[in-house]
């Protein structure tokens, strides 16, 4: 790693896992161990754990029920060569899940899958996570540990447990300010921008496929925070 700089592998992986909305899944074939590899969509829970939607038909969904051992990699997709973009890869097991939370979390980020999210057929799971490798640039190649990528969500059910009403309420009385967020705070081009989620440490924004992060200026641990923070950044949002 560039110790020269201000570069922070904690957050640049935070950053990628949060933006991530697919990657590719390597999984175990039943019975021979031999590597596949496939695409998936995905989501973060709220402590930044991976979220899957997958089909007990598919390929990688056997693979996984006979050995939940996986890879997943997410990458930033940016413009030009893709060996040159950051990317991040995380290890662990994906496990079957029937979190109400994870449902909800996944579609806010995937809402095309809302069509075939109840087929009996498809299930969600979560990656529990034993490690991370983060690639982000020459000499920025750092292997993470769970601690360093994951939050820790104790004493913060409230803030936790108002993600949806927070949500609702920005995306229908506030959506100018996911806007503003984005264009001004982020420099990313004008678009139909709403909030996605948020977490102690962020907000996710989304336009189509393409969602960004936004990092608080600090921690916050309760909703009432979150509302001065968010109140805070559209008031420097709409100086800029």
């Amino acid at each position: 790693m560039d110790r020269k700089t201000d570069f922070d592998p904690q957050n640049a992986a935070k950053k990628l896992l949060r933006e991530g909305r697919s990657g590719a899944l390597a999984t175990l074939m039943a019975g021979s161990g031999d590597p596949y590899c496939s695409l998936v969509n995905v989501a973060t829970a709220a402590d930044g754990a991976p979220l899957l939607l997958l089909s007990r038909l598919a390929l990688h969904t056997k693979n996984i029920l006979a050995d939940s051992r996986i890879s997943l990699m997410i990458d930033e997709r940016k413009a030009g060569d893709p060996l040159e973009g950051a990317r991040v890869m995380l290890m662990g097991r994906a496990e079957a899940t029937a979190d109400p939370e994870a449902r909800r979390r996944y579609l806010d980020r995937q809402p095309e899958a809302e069509a075939f999210a109840g087929f009996g057929d498809f299930g969600f799971f979560r990656v529990e996570l034993s490690g991370a490798h983060l690639v982000a640039g020459f000499g920025r190649i750092v292997d993470l540990k769970p601690r360093d990528i994951l939050i820790d969500l104790a004493g913060m059910e409230a803030l936790v447990a108002a993600e949806a009403d927070v949500l609702a309420h920005m995306n229908r009385d506030q959506r100018d300010a996911a806007r503003l967020y984005a264009t001004k705070l982020l420099g990313a081009r004008d678009g139909d921008w709403r909030c996605a989620g948020y977490d102690p440490e962020g907000l996710e924004l989304q336009d189509g496929r393409t969602a960004l992060r936004l990092t608080f200026p600090r921690r916050v641990d309760e909703p009432s925070m979150l509302r001065h923070i968010l109140k805070q950044l559209a008031d420097r949002a709409r100086a800029a």
